[in-house]
């Protein structure tokens, strides 16, 4: 059975997340994460890129570098998250890191809140820009950043070891 949500953006609440929230964020991300990238990256793949930034210890280690969690809830529910790092290496540029809804609350008003929640922490910071980037194969999220103003400004091909890579566009944002 399919369950149509009209959520109103009000009820939805953005959280900052700290150390404690860990094991919330790292929930999260066994639920969304291998989802968005099923039909994208081998099952070797994500299970690779799960423990590379998902386990506790690199989630506390990226806090401890300067990324920012924030947790998307609807009532009790949480039912997203988002990483962002202000001043990405003192470039006056927020970088959206990570930043996965849940597919049953998909193209309901949560991840253009989220999107806000972040260029509102950006401007607080004087940074004039949001990026990111994303795989150049899922079209549901550039789908998504496209809607919602952002620019592809480049390609990169990473290389995250074990033989794996990330091909990726990145997206920007210029922000009023």
């Amino acid at each position: 059975m399919i369950q149509l949500f009209n959520l109103q953006p009000e009820m939805i609440e953005i959280t900052k997340a700290y150390k404690q929230h860990i094991p919330n964020i790292r929930e999260l991300a066994d639920q969304l994460w291998p989802v968005a990238f099923a039909s994208i990256l081998s099952a070797k793949q994500i299970e690779y890129m799960m423990e590379m930034m998902y386990s506790p210890a690199s989630l506390a280690k990226q806090m401890q570098e300067g990324h920012q969690y924030a947790i998307a809830s609807l009532g009790k529910q949480d039912i997203g998250y988002v990483s962002y790092e202000i001043d990405h290496h003192q470039s006056n540029q927020t970088k959206i890191h990570k930043l996965y809804i849940s597919p049953h609350h998909q193209r309901h008003g949560v991840g253009k809140a989220v999107i806000d929640f972040v260029a509102k922490q950006a401007l607080e910071a004087n940074n004039y820009s949001l990026f990111l980037n994303v795989n150049k194969y899922n079209m549901q999220a550039i789908n998504f950043y496209c809607k919602h103003h952002f620019v592809l400004v480049k390609e990169e091909t990473i290389d995250i070891g074990d033989g794996f890579i990330m091909d990726d566009y990145v997206f920007e944002l210029t922000l009023n």
